[in-house]
């Protein structure tokens, strides 16, 4: 990143080393505000400084809004241009909100106070004048304001275009949808959102940004607060209390408050129970190192995490965390034959998704796009090509193909069927969820029946990710899969599984789930010759 500030705004600022301040924004808290920054800290200012959005959920007192005033304090002094002759020609306004006064006006505004202050004293000149809850400049068009969020006066967010514009809200969770919409429709030129938040309830705006692709996301754990870390250095006799009193940050959540959550909201469970995606940790005391389960309080309030699933939803978000993080480290299986799911696009849809499925690890999602145009040509051309791109076998078994062949999809299959590629099949979402000798297909536990085809599939993908069935489920970045993560289920009175509707779904999240579909479909079910299928626990649970 360069700057066009002239050199009497460089002694203006104060700043000797403007580039590389320019460079490491964590380099310019450090030198200017005099601030010290843990790793995850200091990752969370680079998200700030490099991406459009990030979002932040956070444990109680682990330094979210003091992170946000670094962020948006170095936003307000480092991305302003000016040309030779000092006039601004690239102008930086920052928003501060949050839903209560108190949390502006008490908690984020004195937290950039502070910076400044500390700054001036350190004998940096930077410039502004504290009134109220803004910084203002001698030029109008470069500030920092503050001011509590009103769900009923969203034109409050209109006249914030800038070349550089950027939004913190604290406290997200309480901010209502209608607010965010406002703040995102000035999200023009360089611009930055941050959101953080304490993620109570696992639904709304900023729990959904944990799911989205676009968005740069971070968790601030307390266990690995630096407070908490020293101090448990000290129980295990690593290093001396001098040593902790030396490095200890005033304000920041300690060990000792952690340790009573611990023995308050947890319980110790077997190491061979531990489960990382239910907030399983290790724990040091006077009783011993133990394994602790957390419950709901201690998952919001300690590790920055949302309270477990509700019932009724068919994959938690922690299994798709879990699944990508084994996909960074992971490859295919050269063993497992492809898999390749195929949802063709409608009249009314933007694009076609293909699934690439080896075993465990998907690597990859293609999506083509349509323009709500029928393209089953491109799709079926598509298809081919992928399948004889794939040369390996596994027990003779070829790369495989499943198409959904409801609506749009019939005229691929048709087409397929017609250039006699081997290894195609028809899956239709409706169709009964049984055996070709009429056996109902059954869940890992051989207890759950299914309505229909489409419930089976999309149970089998959360079997699959389920850790407790062993899962090595890879899934890949980017994706977007809100379509297992906000999918919703319910049991009928016949005892069978039932899916909320696709239409319902949609309307809900606000997209069709094409990668998820995609993904679903590769689970269906190759007949033996007697017309079973089975699913074992040495087959994985899951078809190949």
């Amino acid at each position: 990143m360069t700057t066009d500030l002239t050199i009497q705004e460089v002694e203006q600022l104060g700043l000797e080393q403007v580039d590389d301040h320019l460079q490491d924004w964590c380099v310019f808290a450090e030198e200017v505000f005099g601030v010290y920054l843990d790793e995850e800290q200091k990752a969370i200012l680079r998200s700030v400084q490099h991406n459009p959005k990030t979002v932040v959920k956070s444990g109680t007192a682990r330094g979210k809004d003091f992170v946000t005033a670094v962020a948006v304090s170095c936003f307000l002094y480092l991305t302003p241009e000016w040309n030779d002759t000092g006039e601004l020609i690239g102008n930086t306004k920052v928003a501060m909100t949050a839903p209560t006064d108190r949390q502006v006006g008490n908690i984020m505004y004195p937290e950039v106070v502070k910076l400044v202050s500390r700054a001036r004293k350190r004998g940096f000149n930077l410039p502004g004048r504290l009134t109220g809850y803004d910084i203002r400049m001698e030029d109008k068009e470069w500030f920092l304001t503050g001011f509590k969020a009103d769900d009923k006066a969203t034109e409050a967010w209109t006249g914030f275009h800038a070349v550089n514009v950027m939004f913190a809200v604290t406290e997200a969770s309480g901010m209502s949808e209608e607010v965010f919409n406002a703040i995102e429709g000035n999200l023009q030129g360089n611009s930055r959102l941050l959101i953080v938040f304490n993620d109570n309830t696992g639904t709304g705006y900023a729990a959904n940004a944990m799911k989205k692709p676009e968005w740069a996301k971070f968790r601030l754990d307390s266990l690995n607060a630096p407070n908490v870390v020293n101090w448990g250095r000290v129980v295990r006799g690593e290093i001396t209390e001098a040593t902790y009193h030396s490095t200890h940050i005033p304000g920041q959540v300690d060990w000792q408050w952690v340790d009573a959550r611990v023995k308050d909201w947890c319980e110790i469970i077997a190491p061979s129970d531990f489960l990382e995606t239910e907030g399983d940790f290790w724990w040091q005391n006077e009783t011993g190192k133990h394994c602790y389960r957390p419950n709901d309080l201690f998952r919001v309030k300690v590790r920055g995490m949302a309270p477990k699933t509700a019932q009724d939803i068919l994959v938690p978000l922690e299994w798709i965390e879990a699944a990508q993080e084994r996909w960074k480290e992971g490859k295919r299986n050269p063993m497992k034959p492809l898999r390749l799911g195929v949802d063709v696009a409608g009249m009314g849809r933007d694009s076609s998704s293909f699934c690439h499925r080896y075993g465990d690890y998907v690597e990859k999602f293609d999506l083509i796009q349509s323009g709500g145009v029928a393209n089953h040509m491109q799709v079926a051309g598509l298809t081919k090509t992928k399948l004889e791109a794939v040369t390996n076998t596994f027990n003779g078994v070829y790369p495989q193909a499943f198409i959904d062949t409801i609506g749009e999809g019939a005229g691929v299959y048709s087409r397929l069927l017609e250039l006699d590629i081997k290894g195609v099949f028809s899956v239709k979402a409706g169709e009964a969820a049984k055996d070709g000798l009429g056996n109902p297909y059954k869940d890992v536990t051989g207890v759950y029946t299914f309505k229909n085809m489409r419930s089976y599939l999309y149970w089998a993908v959360r079997d699959w990710l389920n850790p407790r069935n062993g899962s090595n489920a890879m899934l890949p970045l980017g994706a977007d899969y809100r379509g297992l993560t906000d999918l919703k289920w319910n049991m009928r009175s016949d005892g069978s599984i039932e899916l909320e509707s696709k239409d319902d779904l949609k309307k809900r999240i606000g997209k069709s789930p094409d990668e998820e579909d995609s993904l679903a479909i590769t689970f269906y079910p190759v007949a033996d010759i007697d017309g079973t299928v089975k699913r074992s626990k040495t087959d994985n649970y899951y078809p190949l």
